[in-house]
């Protein structure tokens, strides 16, 4: 039990510091404008990832506790086991998604304006061209199991006419009023178990 007394300093002061920064931005939020760009910041990667977060701080140290026991009898390694299977499987495939979807649109900026009729996506700092007619159809995929971790994981993707494929996803915002906003172009609307890009 010495790694339970270890850890639990270690999660007050992580409380405590996530306690300050939800605090903080939702003070700050009181006295900013709405923005209409979108790219990957902190709210919105706290959000998508609290319950895998909170799936792992809770099922990893009840786990690294079977390690400082000096012989474990087939019946802890059986509850070991099944303990791993159920904490991995419900935060592993949120963080795989996470990451995925962070690393496709680290560099992607979304201008989304729907009253003023702006939409433009910005790769590396530079605009990519395309007009609302340049979209020759837009793919929107969601996740079909609406319970689980990763659920909230979707994106759309938009087929420009000179060949290019602009992916969203919502890592950077919530799709679906993009997806209302582009409802007069050809739309391909597609269900799966886990988002995968």
């Amino acid at each position: 039990m010495k790694l339970l007394s270890f850890l639990r300093p270690l999660l007050e002061v992580a409380a405590l510091v996530a306690a300050l920064v939800l605090g903080l931005r939702l003070f700050s939020g009181l006295f900013s404008r709405k923005s209409h760009t979108y790219r990957l910041n902190y709210a919105r990667q706290l959000r998508l990832l609290f319950w895998p977060l909170l799936c792992l701080g809770v099922g990893l140290p009840f786990l690294g506790a079977f390690f400082y026991a000096d012989t474990l009898a087939p019946h802890e390694w059986i509850l070991l086991l099944a303990m791993t299977v159920v904490v991995l499987g419900f935060a592993g495939p949120a963080l795989l998604l996470h990451g995925q979807y962070s690393l496709r649109n680290l560099h992607t900026t979304l201008v989304f304006e729907p009253k003023q009729n702006r939409l433009e996506v910005y790769e590396d700092g530079a605009r990519v061209p395309f007009e609302k007619h340049d979209l020759l159809r837009v793919e929107r995929v969601t996740c079909s199991s609406r319970r689980a971790f990763w659920s909230s994981y979707d994106y759309l993707r938009l087929h420009l006419r000179n060949g290019q494929t602009l992916t969203l996803t919502s890592a950077l915002t919530d799709l679906q009023p993009l997806t209302d906003f582009l409802r007069n172009t050809p739309l391909e609307r597609r269900q799966t178990w886990i988002c995968w890009l």
